[in-house]
């Protein structure tokens, strides 16, 4: 039985990829199209939440009456935008590819073509899931991805620790039709007990439902929780 609604619940979600610039015309990035964090920001929708998308550069449109569109383009400007809300949120779900690093500095103009090698000095850039996983109160809940090409399980389960997440969900590049770019995604979620689920290759639309629904049995752990421990108090005042 479900105790809690998603109605009115508030939700973050970071989508899409980041850009780093190099220069006016160049800039660092990554292949993410954007399509599984618009598809969880669908299904958080069309189950009563209210949806604060943080996004980077995508060419997908989402319009929805509880949806507030926050458009960005480095994970500086994403960070920012995601601080803004932290206070207010009961769900995060971090699910943007934001580039580990960005150049130190950038250029004002156009870099010439002058020698045969050209070197770009980075620097780490704030981990945004980290940053919440900080801060982030008992009754608050955080989801974040990894993508992995090897020791998958190994490394989701660092950052699930390290990041304070609810759950992680994990990509492996080694699967087909599940990375970037593609209508499909295959993924297994990663809980903190690290009790872990996989799931079948399917359309992101349907993964989002997934994640929705971990995210939904989440809150009525929460929930029972809350009521027992009401309970407990008032049998010993």
């Amino acid at each position: 039985m479900l105790f809690n609604s998603l109605t009115n619940k508030k939700v973050l979600i970071t989508a899409g990829p980041t850009r780093e610039a190099i220069d006016p015309v160049r800039y660092i990035s990554n292949h993410s199209s954007g399509k599984m964090g618009y598809a969880i920001a669908e299904a958080f929708l069309k189950n009563g939440a209210e949806v604060i998308l943080v996004s980077g550069q995508v060419n997908i449109s989402l319009s929805h009456p509880k949806l507030k569109l926050v458009s960005v383009t480095s994970a500086s400007e994403m960070y920012f935008a995601c601080c803004r809300y932290f206070e207010e949120i009961d769900i995060a779900i971090f699910a943007a590819a934001v580039a580990d690093y960005r150049p130190t500095s950038v250029s004002e103009q156009k870099i010439k073509k002058d020698g045969d090698t050209f070197l770009i000095k980075m620097v780490k850039n704030i981990d945004i899931a980290y940053e919440f996983g900080q801060i982030k109160s008992r009754e608050q809940i955080s989801v974040g991805f990894a993508l992995e090409t090897n020791d998958e399980m190994k490394h989701a389960a660092v950052k699930l620790k390290k990041k304070n997440l609810d759950f992680v969900v994990l990509n492996s590049m080694n699967d087909g039709q599940a990375t970037f770019g593609f209508d499909t995604n295959k993924i297994t979620v990663i809980r903190k007990d690290l009790s872990t689920e996989l799931f079948e290759l399917k359309n992101k639309s349907l993964v989002a439902k997934d994640i929705m629904i971990e995210v939904r049995n989440l809150l009525d752990e929460k929930h029972l929780i809350a009521e027992a421990v009401v309970e407990y108090e008032n049998m010993y005042r």
